[in-house]
Parts: structure tokens; C-alpha cells; sequence
């Protein structure tokens, strides 16, 4: 059985965080994992999700618990993919901040990131119906 719950940097071992990023392949935060700690520290909220004792999915928010709510990673073990887990974390994820908004997230454009995102209720910026919006981003 999965379980999902909102946890503290410190409840997770870092090695089990590491393997999770590693094992989705997000190479931009294993080449630097002391800037995947910070991270993970500086964190709003963090949700683990857990089958027995194994570190299945993580999500991470960053918010300033008012008016905006980044959802800025969910990331689930590809033999947990197709499963809930996602959806359980990010709606784990956002229940802290039902008050809040602007709930955003950034994330690469591939159709099944789409799909996913789209059942959670978030709209592509230029197919935002609520006005006209624009999103900046930069890289640096």
C-alpha cells in the first residue's frame, strides 16, 4: 500500500531522496546534490510518497503561503508511474494551501507531462481562458 504525507526534510534520508532523483533521471539536481538539499530544505512543503519503506514519489512546493504556490517538482519511480502516486502527491501537495490563488508550475513539454497536468486542473499559459496572461522564465 502507497502513503502519501507531508514531511520535513529532515524525515527523509538523503540517500533515498538522491536515488529517487537519480532514478528519474533529473541529472540538473544529481550533479549538484548539495543544491538538492538545500533545496529539499528550503522547501515550503515536501510530501512523501512511500510503498513499506520505499521512497516512491516526492513532490515540493515553494509558496509564500498567501497569494502564490509553486509546485515545483513531483517525481515518481518509473515502476510506481501510471499508479495515482502523482496524483496523490500533488493534490496532497496543494491541500496545504487551498487559500492560495496562483498555484504555477514550469515543466518540460512533453504530451504525457501535459496530460498529467491537464487532469489536475493547470492550463498551458497560452490557452489561459481566464484573460490574457503571459509567463517569463529565465535560465541562468
Amino acid at each position: 500500500m502507497i502513503t502519501t504525507e507531508v514531511v520535513a526534510a529532515t524525515d527523509l534520508t538523503f540517500d533515498e531522496v538522491l536515488a529517487l532523483y537519480t532514478a528519474v533521471q533529473w541529472t540538473a539536481y544529481t550533479d549538484d546534490p548539495q543544491s538538492l538539499r538545500q533545496a529539499l530544505e528550503g522547501s515550503s512543503t515536501l510530501v512523501a510518497a512511500h510503498e513499506d519503506q520505499l521512497l516512491v514519489g516526492l513532490a515540493r512546493v515553494i509558496s509564500d503561503g498567501s497569494s502564490i504556490c509553486y509546485l515545483q517538482d513531483i517525481l515518481v519511480l518509473p515502476s510506481h508511474r501510471r499508479a495515482g502516486v502523482g496524483r496523490a502527491l500533488a493534490q496532497r501537495a496543494l491541500a496545504e494551501y487551498p487559500h492560495v490563488r496562483q498555484k504555477v508550475l514550469i515543466t518540460d513539454d512533453e504530451p504525457q507531462q501535459r496530460a498529467f497536468y491537464e487532469a489536475l486542473g493547470y492550463t498551458r499559459s497560452d490557452e489561459f481562458q481566464g484573460g490574457p496572461i503571459r509567463a517569463f522564465l529565465r535560465f541562468d
